[in-house]
């Protein structure tokens, strides 16, 4: 399984704004730390404010910041509300295909798809901060300092 680049960073930003719990972080900051599109992520910002999981604040001090304690946030949810489950076309409210009736194929990766999420499922962004001092010097390093 692989999940849209859009929903990674997603990810990625709940997670650097979970290494700066108490602060409000400025958008381009976390986009040039991931070497990121600020106006890409501009966008999947404004989807975890709509989702309720960021505030974001307009301003010269302006920015974003967690409002959801991390063992709150289910990290399977978050990638059912951003990501597109429609895996094959199939799947999707439109989908046409000419073997469905006979196939079994939609069977299948409907299974790995519950699975997928179920996994997901079972993991909160705070498990993902267990290293937070690690993470924290390694969102302080330059882009360069990284490569």
């Amino acid at each position: 399984m692989r999940i849209t680049q859009y929903t990674d960073y997603g990810l990625r930003v709940l997670m650097y704004l979970g290494v700066h719990r108490d602060v409000i972080t400025p958008m381009p900051q976390i986009a040039n730390h991931y070497g990121i599109s600020s106006n890409h992520l501009m966008k999947v910002t404004q989807q975890l404010a709509k989702l309720g999981y960021v505030e974001s604040t307009r301003g010269r001090s302006g920015g974003l910041r967690l409002i959801r304690d991390p063992k709150d946030i289910n990290i399977g949810k978050v990638v059912r509300e951003m990501e597109p489950m429609d895996i094959v076309e199939c799947f999707g409210s439109n989908g046409h295909c000419v073997i469905e009736p006979g196939c079994r194929l939609k069977g299948v990766l409907g299974r790995a798809l519950r699975a997928f999420i179920r996994e997901l499922e079972q993991h909160t962004l705070e498990e993902l901060l267990v290293n937070r001092d690690e993470l924290a010097l390694l969102f302080a390093a330059s882009p360069l300092q990284r490569s």
